[in-house]
């Protein structure tokens, strides 16, 4: 996600400064080591009209040692950089959370809004809900403005995670058992999540604001994953097995997580995102098809 947006970002006419743990050679990089709760930012700050903290910890296993991990570098992490941004005399902070604030899935319900009360499961979720509940009054207390978006899963090139694995299952030709699953869920891509990042760095708003994000269309996981295999050029080799059985194959195999991912829904009212003027920047196809070559058409 980083890549992306800083390159967007001066492609926008924004000098862009970016806070790494390791450097990588760059003109533009500021070493800050570990993100928590007493990291040193003053270098990575000086002279800085606005903060996009992007880091956090994920893909992680969820025991308790790694818990406490993710409340250290989500939550803590966090509100150490808000509270020495603040300071600072930064006056707009963004925060990249999660739409897991609200829960692995919506099944039986109205989509997420940005009202509904916050239901998160597992550390991550936890972490991220956290740290959204002390950006409030950080906000509130200082002239630092504090948006936070709340994103489904990003795809795009290069990403990492769950969709990473897809994407290789959908280039090999694995059969994958999907056929038959009928949901509804919101994917967004780095292309407008990134799109929409600028759009609020050119048009702050009030003191705390919190937006929920997807690409135009919300579609479901067979629907995903054909279109995925349009974008790569393969077939889809999608086969039916019941929701029952496949859910009940998550279970034993432990993984609750990816069962709701893959079964369940996950539908977003993204009507205020949209009401601040803001459109997706690619559709759905185009962001997949970025996502596999990463090259934009040049016609």
């Amino acid at each position: 996600m980083g890549r992306h947006l800083a390159a967007a970002l001066a492609l926008g006419g924004w000098v862009v400064r970016r806070a790494v743990r390791v450097l990588s050679g760059r003109d533009d990089e500021t070493l800050i080591g570990t993100v928590g709760p007493a990291t040193d930012w003053g270098s990575a700050l000086v002279g800085v009209d606005a903060v996009v903290h992007l880091a956090a910890r994920v893909h992680h296993k969820n025991d308790e040692q790694e818990a406490e991990q993710y409340t250290i570098v989500n939550s803590d992490g966090t509100l150490r950089l808000a509270h020495c941004a603040a300071n600072a005399g930064v006056r707009q902070f963004i925060f990249l959370s999660t739409v897991l604030v609200h829960g692995r899935s919506n099944d039986g319900r109205a989509p997420f809004s940005e009202n509904d009360i916050l239901t998160p499961v597992g550390p991550y979720g936890m972490s991220k809900a956290a740290a959204e509940v002390g950006l409030r009054p950080i906000a509130q207390e200082s002239s630092m403005d504090v948006t936070v978006i709340r994103p489904p899963l990003v795809y795009g090139f290069g990403a990492k995670g769950n969709f990473s694995l897809l994407t290789r299952a959908v280039k090999l030709g694995i059969p994958l058992p999907f056929a038959a699953v009928c949901n509804r869920r919101a994917f967004v891509s780095v292309e407008n999540l990134t799109s929409f990042i600028l759009h609020r760095l050119s048009n702050p708003s009030k003191e705390f604001d919190v937006f929920l994000l997807a690409d135009d269309e919300q579609v479901s996981t067979p629907e995903f994953i054909t279109r995925l295999a349009n974008a790569a050029g393969t077939p889809s080799r999608l086969f039916p097995v019941s929701s029952a059985v496949l859910s009940a194959l998550f279970k034993i195999g432990g993984r609750l997580e990816a069962r709701d991912s893959l079964l369940g829904s996950l539908e977003l009212d993204v009507s205020k995102a949209d009401s601040t003027g803001w459109r997706p920047k690619v559709t759905l196809d185009e962001g997949l098809r970025l996502a596999i070559t990463g090259q934009a058409d040049d016609s």
